[in-house]
């Protein structure tokens, strides 16, 4: 008796943990307060011209985040599953699927990608994601009003077109490759800039005005090392395609910068002595 009654209590606890484990990031309950980070705030969201989400919508480190299930659940037509294993939600409208990770930084949709800037994250079991790049996946426009400090959100009924649709299949092929050659194993924002680098380059008339073309620029020297050496040609790694396209997804870290240097390898100081100091991000010093 006392055997049974131990199995009943196990299988019970494991069918409570898999519902929990089920619930992170599903829950659509808007009567649950949410626990949110120190030194965070909440946002006004508005829609139709009614306060939405209340409570389940924060400015955390200065970007606007959302429940994820309620924000698709207020634009209608989606659905929401979880993936424990990966601890990715995976939303459908429609034909389009759209997937977020916790931890990850970009919203994935049919073969683009949505930077987040701030990383997705999982606060009291729900899912929260940065509202522009969620938005963007789902077809939302996105307004911000400073003086109140709020948002407010229009749905279009347009979803985005596919990557494959989207992307100039040769600018995302050559992008790819020289941040991988450049800047692999860099974080994910220092593989951006040194895209920034390559577009800041193509919409300059000091440059060629083909990614192609800038990057195989050898006026005054070739521009960009891996070109000698060879390695612009190995296939690239799967985060500097996600680097790649979020670039050509229009974001830029900064529109100024033209070079970039990792001073601890460097055989040539002519940028650091010549060129205006930016910023640094990872092992790589940008110049403007």
């Amino acid at each position: 008796m006392k055997s049974m009654t131990k199995r009943v209590t196990a299988i019970l606890l494991c069918a409570l943990t898999l519902v929990s484990v089920f619930s992170i990031g599903a829950s659509a309950s808007s009567e649950r307060s949410i626990s949110f980070p120190a030194g965070s705030s909440q946002v006004a969201i508005h829609m139709g011209g009614k306060q939405v989400l209340q409570g389940r919508s924060a400015l955390i480190n200065s970007v606007t985040y959302v429940a994820l299930r309620d924000f698709c659940s207020l634009v209608g037509g989606c659905t929401v599953s979880w993936d424990a294993k990966t601890r990715t939600a995976v939303v459908t409208k429609g034909t389009k699927v759209a997937t977020a990770t916790d931890g990850d930084y970009y919203i994935y949709e049919n073969g683009r990608c949505f930077y987040t800037v701030e990383r997705i994250r999982i606060i009291d079991g729900t899912m929260f994601v940065p509202v522009r790049a969620i938005a963007k996946a789902l077809g939302v426009e996105v307004g911000w009003n400073n003086a109140t400090r709020s948002v407010t959100l229009t749905n279009t009924g347009v979803l985005p077109k596919s990557g494959d649709e989207f992307y100039n299949a040769n600018d995302l092929y050559w992008l790819s490759r020289i941040i991988s050659a450049e800047a692999k194993g860099e974080a994910l924002l220092g593989q951006i800039a040194v895209g920034n680098v390559v577009l800041n380059r193509k919409a300059s008339p000091s440059y060629p005005n083909t990614v192609y073309g800038v990057i195989f620029d050898r006026r005054g020297g070739t521009q960009f090392s891996p070109v000698s050496f060879g390695t612009i040609y190995q296939k690239p790694t799967a985060s500097s395609i996600i680097a790649a396209k979020i670039c050509l997804e229009g974001y830029s870290v900064s529109n100024e910068i033209l070079f970039f240097m990792n001073p601890r390898i460097a055989t040539n100081n002519w940028i650091s002595k010549n060129r205006t100091f930016e910023f640094r991000i990872g092992n790589h010093d940008f110049y403007s």
